[in-house]
């Protein structure tokens, strides 16, 4: 949502700047993404005084003038404006001045008459397109002021990120009362720039249709559209909109068109209220019917599309065909043009549901229909028609005759009784009962008290206020989160304990990280399968269209990937579901963990560079310890297996749970073998299950455990190759080797990669009091393979660090 600071001080008078309120919007309502300053480029124009002023010269058309900037020596200005009046100040762009458009102004002779800078029109200000004039500004300002303090063109755009559940926020009135509740000040409903509502207009009103002198308006489905609300404005005179009003639509980046459809943006966009302009004299029998379409119907809406209408959809029409889309798009043929001279406005409030399923249908999303999908204040939709009606007769000259007033009112919402006592119990802090009610009302509730408590209706464009701790986190949001306190409670917020398949994985996960494994977070799906396996109709990836019947079928898949990026030392573990398909039943989801090993059993170091590799009995001791975090204080046996099972893993009372096996790999020689773990945690309930086999099993209730506090990082795999060198280094016996790996961490800069220790000697050849120690060096560009001569002349730089600091030098032999 784009605010405009200066549009909201029209409802919220301030002081403050806008970042102020950009920044106490985020403590308390609404993230700020952004802001833009608009009429920055206007910072260095001044206002200047016309003191004399006569013909060039040698021209008809040109002025010589001496002008008062307010530097104290008059300038000699030239100008071609016809409009120039001595004693008559004007915006003043001085010698050096960059223009809006990028024109930097610069002293120099027009036809043989020197010009010191230059008076500005609207147009080369950016301010409109007015170019035959300079602009006369009617101000008491002393020349030299800046031009920005005289013309209110200086603003700044707010991006404020709306969540969905909050749309009355997308509007300037919505920002403004959260402004006004938040710094305590008052605000306005209707702006000072707009006329108040005419007096005595006539209101016909009636639940299902009702006729005016000049219009009718009839509701043939009240599911889609509850009240439906029409001003006829006549004697309009179509063109362009007042300055004001363009300035406001541009500073959100609206596009002027004309006044009457400047008119309805400023109340979408200030007031959140969609609102439609009609040509009241294309309307055919000057009525308006709210009703599904019938099969065949079509209508061009305002962009010049033609769109096909699908039977049902809600659509506004005129007494013979459709003139709009409910919700989301007017129609061509009843547009607003330059000959208009009739309107009638549509105000009206739309059901959600029915505009998504219009939006969806015509495959076309606007600004109305963004707002009406999330729901409009169904509480003042009169008021706001008055206003809107008021604000066209404004800008367009013309007269609010009647309203037409068709629907039910959209009923008060539910009151909702906030609890003081559990309201200091949720948020940690007693909030006294006259400081809740000066915040709940401050936001547009009603409070009355009753020997419960506080009972609370909220304001109509507040949909998101239905149970008591919503209002809590009102007053919460309000008095400060940064107040409350941040230790945790002795209490839960609710008695229900956690699943037992969850305590179990969570348990199973905490020894796994323990045990130096690497969690993994795939996805269930998997490329093999058969006539058993679960298949997706609609798979994220055509090549992986089956739910897996095995986590260690998707760990071997990692494996593999591993494998080719030269990455052998692996412990991948995953705690996630399969899908175990049945013929004529849902899959049953089974909750396993699994884990796959292959590679060092330790990682590398120099007193032994080639740790030896896992092994089964290795796997055998990880099940051993899996089985006993998963099932605590059951016996648990690990005997022979049968085919790719080495040993079938089973618990007392539960019998077979998993399996160790060899996992079958497509790996290049140099890989050690794998060695998978796969055990059933138990079965995910379902309304319709298959029998679990033999082995399945739901897990017994557990206690509840504190959680785990372990953090992990992840990080992608390198993508480029890596350059190894070794440094044979002969290394005094009183310089540790911990301070030459420091040393050649710090001279080896953003390339290098990793340090290792791999070697240690001492004998023939290394000098007395002496040992070698052997180094390599992993360097690694992110982007691009390193080329020789950069790693060559790294090694140079090492070296010579190690012996001007260390008097540490290769070994030759």
């Amino acid at each position: 949502m784009i605010v405009s600071h200066e549009w909201l001080k029209q409802f919220v008078p301030h002081t403050r700047s806008a970042q102020d309120i950009g920044d106490a919007l985020s403590r308390h309502c609404v993230t700020l993404d952004n802001i833009e300053r608009l009429g920055a480029e206007l910072a260095s124009f001044v206002v200047a005084q016309v003191v004399e002023a006569g013909r060039h010269p040698n021209s008809d058309h040109l002025w010589v003038t001496k002008v008062d900037d307010g530097s104290g020596t008059l300038l000699d200005v030239v100008c071609g404006a016809p409009n120039v009046v001595v004693g008559t100040k004007y915006p003043f762009a001085r010698t050096g001045t960059v223009m809006p458009g990028g024109l930097k102004i610069e002293k120099r002779k027009i036809r043989g008459e020197t010009s010191n800078g230059m008076l500005c029109s609207s147009r080369e200000l950016g301010l409109g397109q007015e170019h035959d004039g300079i602009l006369a500004l009617e101000t008491d300002a002393v020349p030299g002021t800046a031009l920005l303090d005289v013309l209110p063109i200086a603003d700044a755009r707010l991006d404020l990120d709306v969540l969905p559940n909050r749309p009355d926020l997308l509007s300037h009135v919505g920002v403004a009362r959260e402004v006004a509740a938040v710094l305590g000040v008052p605000m306005s409903q209707r702006p000072a720039e707009i006329s108040p509502a005419a007096p005595n207009v006539p209101v016909h009103s009636a639940p299902s249709s009702a006729a005016g002198a000049h219009a009718t308006v009839r509701i043939d489905d009240a599911a889609s559209c509850p009240r439906y609300v029409a001003a006829v404005i006549t004697g309009v005179q179509v063109g362009p909109s007042p300055d004001w009003l363009r300035q406001r639509l541009e500073s959100i980046g609206q596009r002027s068109i004309s006044n009457v459809v400047d008119a309805t943006n400023y109340v979408l966009h200030g007031l959140g209220q969609p609102v439609h302009a009609f040509d009241l004299a294309k309307l055919s029998g000057k009525g308006i019917v709210v009703r599904p379409t019938v099969d065949g119907e079509s209508i061009v809406t305002l962009d010049g599309t033609s769109r096909a209408l699908a039977a049902g959809t809600t659509v506004i029409c005129d007494g013979a065909r459709p003139v709009a889309l409910a919700g989301v798009m007017g129609g061509l043929d009843s547009e607003v043009t330059a000959s208009t001279t009739d309107v009638l406005l549509e105000v009206a409030v739309f059901e959600p549901r029915f505009v998504r399923r219009v939006r969806r249908v015509v495959n076309l999303s606007t600004d109305a229909s963004y707002r009406f999908e999330r729901g409009v204040d169904g509480g003042n939709t009169l008021e706001v028609a008055r206003t809107a009606a008021a604000l066209i007769a404004q800008v367009a000259d013309g007269q609010v005759v009647e309203f037409i007033d068709v629907g039910v009112p959209t009923a008060a919402r539910n009151a909702v009784t906030v609890r003081p006592s559990r309201l200091a119990r949720v948020l940690g802090v007693v909030v006294a009962p006259s400081e809740i009610r000066h915040r709940l009302e401050s936001l547009g509730c009603t409070i009355v008290e009753d020997a419960h408590g506080l009972v609370v209706t909220p304001p109509t464009w507040r949909h998101d206020l239905l149970i008591e701790v919503d209002l809590i986190e009102e007053v919460a949001r309000l008095v400060g989160f940064d107040t409350l306190p941040d230790e945790l409670r002795p209490f839960r917020p609710g008695n229900a304990p956690d699943h037992p398949l969850h305590l179990a994985g969570r348990r199973v996960r905490d020894l796994l990280v323990g045990m130096g494994l690497a969690e993994t977070r795939p996805m269930p799906f998997t490329s093999t399968g058969n006539e058993h396996t679960p298949r997706v109709r609609n798979p994220l990836a055509d090549d992986e269209p089956f739910l897996r019947a095995s986590i260690l079928d998707t760990l071997a898949r990692r494996a593999e990937y591993n494998l080719t990026r030269m990455q052998g030392n692996l412990r991948l573990f995953e705690v996630g579901n399969v899908f175990i398909g049945t013929s004529d039943r849902l899959p049953r989801e089974e909750v396993r963990v699994a884990a796959l090993i292959m590679g060092g059993r330790r990682p590398a170091h120099f007193t032994e560079p080639q740790p030896p590799a896992f092994d089964v009995w290795d796997a055998k001791e990880i099940a051993v310890r899996v089985l006993a975090a998963a099932f605590p204080g059951k016996a648990a046996t690990a005997t022979a297996g049968a085919g790719p099972a080495i040993w079938t893993l089973a618990v007392e009372g539960l019998g077979e749970v998993g399996t160790v096996e060899a996992v079958t790999l497509d790996r290049p020689v140099w890989a050690s073998e794998a060695f998978g773990i796969e055990v059933v945690l138990g079965v995910m309930p379902s309304a319709d299950v298959a029998p679990p086999r033999a082995h399945g099993h739901t897990a017994a209730p557990i206690e509840r455990e504190s959680p785990a506090s372990a953090g992990i990082r992840f990080t992608s795999l390198p993508t480029t190759p890596a350059a190894e060198i070794d440094l044979a280094l002969l290394v005094p016996d009183g310089v540790a080797a911990a301070t030459v790996e420091q040393a050649l961490r710090r001279a080896g800069g953003e390339l290098l990669e990793q340090v290792a220790l791999f070697d240690e000697f001492r004998g023939a050849g290394v000098p007395e009091a002496h040992r070698s120690l052997g180094w390599r060096l992993t360097f690694r560009h992110a982007e691009r393979t390193l080329r020789d001569k950069e790693i060559e002349g790294r090694r140079a730089r090492l070296l010579d660090l190690l012996d001007k600091e260390l008097g540490i030098r290769p070994r030759a032999s």
